[in-house]
């Protein structure tokens, strides 16, 4: 019922991630959100985020951001790491995973996307058929519209939980 929703993997963080496995497994491109993704919510990219990029970079991997947030937020925040981006992407609408995946020169079956919502980030890179990976939020705070999404994904995660454990996903 739930598993439209549920992500492939699930980690406490995106800086957890192995990229390196996944980049001999024939990962290229890497699609991240970005707030509560890569940095707090609103929050500028910082040192931890640039240097991640940086090595994602030197590794072979090339990296768009998705974002529903709008141009100024998402352009100034691709500016600082070098990398493209797609702005007001109306997640989880197919077509700005599509139109990542065209700018990065990848598809489907070299292709991952990593964020922090189950209904806007997993669901849309699910629909289209992009490996996923769900990390937890990096801080609490939130706008009020997200919060109130947070107490559904609590019901479909505890789905998730159960499923894995049945050995019935991953």
């Amino acid at each position: 019922m739930f598993e439209q929703f549920f992500p492939d993997h699930y980690l406490d963080s995106t800086y957890l991630i192995p990229f390196d496995k996944l980049y001999k497994e024939g990962y290229r491109g890497i699609l991240f959100d970005i707030d509560n993704t890569l940095v707090p919510h609103g929050a500028p990219a910082d040192e931890r985020v640039k240097a991640l990029v940086a090595a994602l970079k030197e590794t072979g991997f090339r990296c768009c951001l998705i974002s529903n947030n709008n141009y100024e937020r998402v352009a100034s925040f691709a500016r600082e790491l070098q990398v493209s981006f797609i702005e007001n992407a109306h997640k989880p609408s197919e077509k700005s995973y599509q139109q990542a995946m065209e700018l990065l020169g990848t598809d489907v079956k070299n292709s991952l996307f990593v964020g922090d919502q189950v209904f806007t980030d997993i669901y849309g890179a699910k629909r289209i058929g992009i490996r996923t990976v769900l990390v937890k939020p990096i801080h609490p705070k939130e706008e009020i519209q997200i919060v109130l999404k947070r107490y559904l994904e609590k019901i479909v995660l505890h789905f998730y939980h159960k499923s894995k454990e049945s050995g019935k996903i991953l």
